[in-house]
Formats: C-alpha cells, structure tokens, sequence
C-alpha cells in the first residue's frame, strides 16, 4: 500500500542529484499544483540541490497504470557517499512510515557519487498498483550531507480521494 508512494517520492528525490544530461536551470519553483497532486520544495536557496520541476505522466496519475516522473535539479555542490534522507509518509495527521536511506545506495542505478555539480535532469518510470486506498497522503522529504547539513527539502501531497485517479 505504502511502498509504491514511497517509490514515488523516492524517485523524485534520488532524481534530483542524478548524473544525467544536462539541461537549461529554468526559473525557481516553488510550488507546483494539479488538482490531485503537489508538492513544494523547502528547502532554502543555499542547499546544494535546488528543485526546478517534476512533472508526471499521465498528470493525474491513474491507479493500476505505469507513472512516469521527471525531475529537474541544480546540483550546486558535489554530493559525497553518505548523504541521506530522512521520509516520513503521512495519512492525515498519521505517520504511516518513517524511514531514513542512504542516497547514493538506494539511488545507485540513476546516481553514481559524489554526485557532480551541474544541472540534471531524470525521467523514471514506476508502476503504480491497482490498489492504491482512495486516501490523502503527504510525504515529507529532508535530505542531509555525510557532514549532516542541509541538503534539499521536498513535500508530496498526492490525494487519491479525487476522481482523476480511478
């Protein structure tokens, strides 16, 4: 039930420091919104990965069918082994998960570290289940150096209660 959200937000964090073609840094965004999903990037403009744009397709995402996501990012600093993130999935006011993974090995078949400077962009294709709960979730995303410092922030609303879904 969790897993596959979790999958989501997953790709759309690792993809954001991935070594991939470069692309043109775009104007910052600070909210992107469809009416059955959003997210925000919090994090401040010193972190060392700046969100540009994530998109999906199709846009809504339809349960039972293959989601497409893309990311694009300003790496500004390079990202060493040992940087993780910290995700917390929420229901509501209720914490479904709480987890912490390291980037570069969970991420190791779209990031290789250190994670070069530079703009990047990744396109990843995740199979959502037919059984996504007709829910509202949130997921909470802070990213840290090996040092513990700040490296991005990200949070993912995604509502399934809405029709586009199913």
């Amino acid at each position: 039930m969790i897993r596959p959200l979790v999958s989501l937000i997953f790709v759309a964090f690792a993809a954001t420091a991935a070594v991939t073609e470069p692309v043109c840094r775009a104007a910052p965004i600070a909210d992107d919104t469809t009416e059955s999903w959003s997210y925000t990037d919090c994090g401040r403009p010193t972190d060392p990965i700046q969100l540009e744009s994530i998109a999906v397709s199709p846009d809504p995402p339809k349960a039972g069918e293959d989601l497409t996501v893309t990311v694009r990012a300003l790496v500004t600093e390079a990202v060493e082994e040992g940087a993780y993130a910290e995700v917390i999935v929420k229901l509501g006011r209720v914490k479904l998960l709480t987890t912490t993974f390291d980037i570069c090995e969970e991420a190791r078949y779209d990031v290789s570290c250190p994670m070069r400077k530079g703009p990047h962009i990744v396109v990843h294709t995740v199979a959502l289940p037919n059984d996504i709960p007709r829910a509202k979730f949130t997921v909470d995303i802070n990213a840290y150096t090996v040092d513990d410092d700040d490296l991005m922030c990200l949070k993912l609303e995604a509502d399934f209660m809405k029709k586009p879904f199913f």
